[in-house]
């Protein structure tokens, strides 16, 4: 934001009146477009674990190496994403919240449909695999900008003691984009012969993109931006404050930068463990079938969703550190009992291991 001050969403009062009868709507808009890029994202995820490696990388030693080529690709998407969430960061300070929106949802749409458009290696060769980490890169470029705006937009509607319950809404979406991903991806695993899914059942769920973003960005056209982001935006117009670019903001507030950013990085981690690693092991080490897998992702996803704002209305009862200590400190406890509850092989004890990892993984998601 361009002003000679800075100001904190904690120092802003949210004044009662009929900006705040249209939080719901606001709430709902930053959902519904979450959900969208989650669904695409996470979708990726599950496809390089199932899929990518025999599609795009046929040619690898073992089935091993392919899903770890697959992943390679998938890890563009995590250097894209923080370039994304500068550029339009800086965007949205400039033009609003709700335009970057509409960008960033349209973005990652046609990405991850045409990902599913693709031919493989054996059609096309090696820019198979090249025109997959392109259009990687261009949905985790989206998606660096979609979630820090969407966050950003309840904050800024938010009253001061119920923001960590709304601002938990747009993570709360996450696994509702997920949750849809995985019901897709079931729906065509069982409806389908392996084969057949592998062939081409897999592309379905990411042309079902493709109407999931029209309804996304509908809604969002019909928002409008925080009292609170208009009146900084006017006062540093009218002050003609110079804009911070992204190192000068790093020289001024190295601290509370690289320590958000650390605190990201393990959260992460914990996370990506959960929705990836987790399908890999399972797939290639118990070789549990992908009907199973994904039925214990569904029954996560669930958990992960319910959790979540109740972990936000913690937050602000109890304050954002304590809560986020908990989660960090026991989802790093958990890693030690959770593999010996997969090596169980017992659906009913991997499910619940997965649960639980999802909802000690909340207690840090809600409040970022």
């Amino acid at each position: 934001m361009s002003v000679n001050k800075p100001m904190r969403l904690d120092q802003a009062t949210v004044v009662p009146g009929p900006e705040q009868s249209g939080l719901k709507k606001i709430v709902a808009a930053s959902m519904v477009g979450t959900v969208v890029e989650w669904y695409e994202f996470f979708l990726y995820a599950t496809a390089a674990s199932l899929v990518f490696g025999k599609f795009f990388f046929p040619n690898a030693n073992t089935e091993l190496d392919g899903i770890i080529a697959a992943f390679l690709t998938y890890a563009v998407g995590f250097i894209a994403r923080p370039l994304g969430g500068i550029v339009f960061g800086q965007i949205g300070d400039k033009l609003g919240r709700k335009h970057t929106l509409q960008v960033t949802i349209i973005m990652v749409g046609v990405a991850t449909f045409l990902m599913g458009c693709l031919p493989g290696f054996n059609s096309i060769g090696y820019w198979a695999p090249a025109l997959l980490v392109i259009l990687r890169f261009v949905q985790g470029f989206a998606v660096g900008g979609e979630w820090g705006g969407a966050v950003l937009l309840v904050a800024e509607h938010s009253p001061d003691k119920s923001r960590g319950f709304w601002s938990s809404r747009p993570q709360a979406a996450v696994p509702v984009g997920n949750l849809l991903a995985t019901l897709v991806l079931l729906g065509m695993s069982w409806i389908l012969p392996s084969e057949q899914f592998l062939s081409w059942g897999w592309r379905v769920a990411f042309w079902v993109s493709a109407f999931i973003v029209i309804i996304g960005y509908y809604i969002r056209t019909h928002v409008s931006e925080a009292p609170i982001f208009l009146e900084a935006r006017a006062q540093a117009q009218a002050d003609k404050a110079v804009s911070y670019g992204v190192l000068e903001v790093v020289r001024k507030y190295p601290r509370g930068i690289f320590s958000a950013m650390g605190l990201r990085f393990a959260e992460n981690i914990l996370y990506y463990i959960i929705v990836s690693f987790t399908i890999v092991y399972l797939k290639t080490v118990h070789q549990y079938d992908t009907s199973q897998l994904l039925l214990a992702l569904l029954v996560a996803h669930v958990v992960h969703f319910m959790v979540i704002p109740q972990v936000g209305r913690l937050s602000d009862i109890l304050g954002r550190k304590p809560v986020y200590l908990a989660g960090a400190v026991l989802g790093a406890c958990w890693a030690f009992f959770a593999f010996p509850m997969f090596d169980t092989q017992n659906p009913f004890v991997i499910i619940a291991a997965v649960c639980i990892d999802g909802a000690f993984g909340s207690a840090c998601g809600a409040k970022r």
